[in-house]
C-alpha cells in the first residue's frame, strides 16, 4: 500500500515539503481519534478541485467506527462532503456540517484546513460521527407531517366534493380562505343557514358573522389556537369550532365545523325540570312524615302509660329515620347519600329523645365516606335507628354513662356497618326471646339488602356488625 507521502505526490499538486508536513500530522491521528471518539481523516486537494483525496485515516478504540473498511486512497466529492471542498478553497473551518461517507453513511463533520509553510492550503483534518439514526428519526417526523398535510388536503377534497358523503354528516362544514372569506360549505351548513335566515351566503362572502364572535376569532389564528363556542339563535341553539389551516407559517385558510345541538339543550332543559320536581316530592314526602310523627308525638303526650309512650317513640323516630332521607335527598339532589351524615343525625336524635333526665350518653362516629342509593339507605338507617334505639333504652337502662360507636366502610364491593356499645350485654327478656328491634334489623338485613348481621355480647357491652353487598350504582341508575 502506498505510504502518505506517494499518495500526495503521485495524485496531489502538493510539494515534497507539503507532503512531509502532511505525514508529520498523520502521525497524532490516533490519539485525535481516541480523544474525540470520532473517525480522524485527512484529506488532500486533487487538481481539479471537485474533490480531494483522503490520504490518512484513524478509527477510534474507545468508541465504534464509522466505517467497516479503510477509505485511505478513495476520493470525497463535492456532493457528499461539501464541508471538506468548502474549507480546502477557502482556508475556514467548518463545524456541525452534514455529508454521506465513502459507505454511504448519513455523518457529521467537523473540518479544520491544514496550511503549508507558505500558507497555503495544503489538506483538511476532519472528524467525523455517526448521525444515521438523528437522520433517520428527522425523515420519519418530515414523513408524518407529509401524511398529516396530505390528510387535510384529502379531507378538505372530501368536504369540496358535492357526493353522499355530505347528506351523512351532522356537521356544518364552512371553508374559508386567508382572507376570511367564504370558499366553500356543505349542505348541512347551507340548511343551517336557512335555520338562521341567511339563504344567500355564497363563496366570496365573509364567514357568517351568527357563527363567530369577532372578540374570539383572533386566536384562531394563533399557530395552536382553536376556537369552540356555543350560540343561541332563537330556538337554535349551535356548536361551533373553527380553526385555521397553515402552510408552513403562512395562513392559507381554514375550517369551521357546525354542530345544531338544540336537542341536546331541550334534553338538558327536561332532565333539570325532572330533577327539581323530583327534589320536591322528596321535599313533601319529608313534610308529610313530619307532620306524621308530629301527629304521633302528640297522642304520645295524652297517654300515661310508659309502655305506650315508648312504642309511640319508637315509631316516631322510625319515620324520623325514613324522613332524614327524603330530607337530604330534597336538598342534596343526588341518587345517592353519604351514609356516614345520616348514621350521626339518626344517632343523635334517638339519644336526645330517649335517653333519661341526667343520663349522659355519648356517640362516635367512624369510617369512611361511603356512600348509599336511597333505597339501601333508607333499610340501613331502619336498621340502625333499631340498634341504636336498643342500645339506648337496653344496654343503658341501668346506668347513668354510656357510649356508642358506629363504624361506617366500604370493603371492596361489600359495605360494613359495627355499632357497638359498653353497656351490660343483651339479656334475654322474660320470654326467652331476644328484643324486638334486633328482630327487625336481622329481617330488613337479609330479605331486603341480601346481608349478614352477627351479634357479640358479654358483659362488657354489645357489638352488632351489619356486612350487605354494595349495588352497582351504573347498573341501578342506567
Amino acid at each position: 500500500m502506498p505510504t502518505i507521502k506517494e499518495l500526495c505526490l503521485d495524485h496531489t499538486l502538493l510539494t515534497a515539503q507539503d507532503a512531509e508536513t502532511i505525514e508529520q500530522l498523520a502521525r497524532h491521528l490516533q490519539l485525535l481519534a481516541d480523544v474525540s471518539q470520532a473517525d480522524v481523516f485527512i484529506d488532500c486537494p486533487m487538481p481539479d478541485k471537485s474533490s480531494a483525496l483522503v490520504v490518512a485515516q484513524a478509527h477510534p478504540s474507545t468508541a465504534p467506527s464509522l466505517y467497516r473498511t479503510s477509505v485511505v486512497g478513495q476520493l470525497a466529492y463535492a456532493r457528499n462532503e461539501p464541508a471538506v471542498m468548502f474549507s480546502l478553497v477557502s482556508g475556514q473551518a467548518v463545524v456541525g456540517s452534514r455529508g454521506i461517507s465513502q459507505e454511504q453513511v448519513s455523518m457529521q463533520q467537523n473540518v479544520t484546513p491544514i496550511a503549508g509553510r507558505g500558507g497555503r492550503i495544503i489538506g483538511a483534518l476532519i472528524m467525523e460521527q455517526d448521525i444515521s439514526e438523528k437522520v433517520e428519526q428527522e425523515r420519519n417526523v418530515e414523513r408524518l407531517m407529509e401524511t398529516t398535510e396530505q390528510l387535510s388536503e384529502t379531507l378538505l377534497a372530501i368536504a369540496m366534493s358535492e357526493g353522499r358523503v355530505q347528506s351523512l354528516m351532522h356537521e356544518g362544514i364552512l371553508l374559508f380562505d386567508e382572507s376570511e372569506r367564504l370558499t366553500y360549505a356543505n349542505p348541512r351548513a347551507r340548511a343551517l343557514l336557512r335555520e338562521m335566515g341567511r339563504p344567500g351566503v355564497a363563496p366570496g362572502d365573509e364567514i357568517p358573522s351568527p357563527f363567530v364572535d369577532r372578540t374570539l376569532w383572533r386566536s384562531v389564528f394563533e399557530p395552536t389556537g382553536m376556537l369552540c363556542q356555543e350560540i343561541q339563535f332563537g330556538k337554535l341553539a349551535l356548536e361551533v369550532k373553527a380553526v385555521a389551516i397553515f402552510r408552513g407559517s403562512r395562513k392559507v385558510g381554514g375550517l369551521l365545523l357546525v354542530r345544531d345541538i338544540s336537542a341536546l339543550k331541550e334534553k338538558d332543559k327536561q332532565l333539570m325540570v325532572k330533577s327539581a320536581v323530583i327534589k320536591e316530592i322528596h321535599h313533601r314526602v319529608k313534610n308529610n312524615l313530619q307532620t306524621v310523627a308530629s301527629l304521633l308525638r302528640l297522642q304520645m303526650r295524652r297517654t300515661k302509660h310508659e309502655e305506650v309512650a315508648r312504642v309511640y317513640r319508637d315509631s316516631i323516630n322510625r319515620i324520623g329515620s325514613i324522613a332524614l332521607i327524603h330530607e337530604m335527598l330534597a336538598y342534596g339532589g343526588l341518587d345517592t347519600i353519604a351514609f356516614g351524615e345520616v348514621v350521626e343525625r339518626i344517632a343523635r336524635t334517638i339519644v336526645s329523645s330517649s335517653a333519661k333526665p341526667g343520663q349522659e350518653i355519648g356517640f362516635r362516629l367512624t369510617g369512611d365516606g361511603l356512600r348509599l342509593p336511597s333505597d339501601e339507605a333508607t333499610t340501613v338507617a331502619l336498621v340502625l335507628n333499631e340498634i341504636i334505639q336498643n342500645c339506648v333504652q337496653h344496654a343503658f337502662a341501668q346506668r347513668q354513662t354510656g357510649e356508642i360507636s358506629v363504624l361506617v366502610r366500604a370493603r371492596g364491593h361489600t359495605a360494613e356497618v359495627e355499632v357497638a356499645d359498653n353497656g351490660r350485654g343483651i339479656a334475654e327478656s322474660e320470654e326467652g326471646g331476644t328484643h324486638l328491634g334486633l328482630k327487625i334489623a336481622e329481617t330488613l338485613i337479609e330479605e331486603s339488602l341480601d346481608g349478614h348481621i352477627r351479634i357479640v355480647s358479654d358483659g362488657k357491652g354489645t357489638t352488632v356488625r351489619i356486612s350487605f353487598p354494595l349495588p352497582d350504582l351504573e347498573t341501578k341508575e342506567g
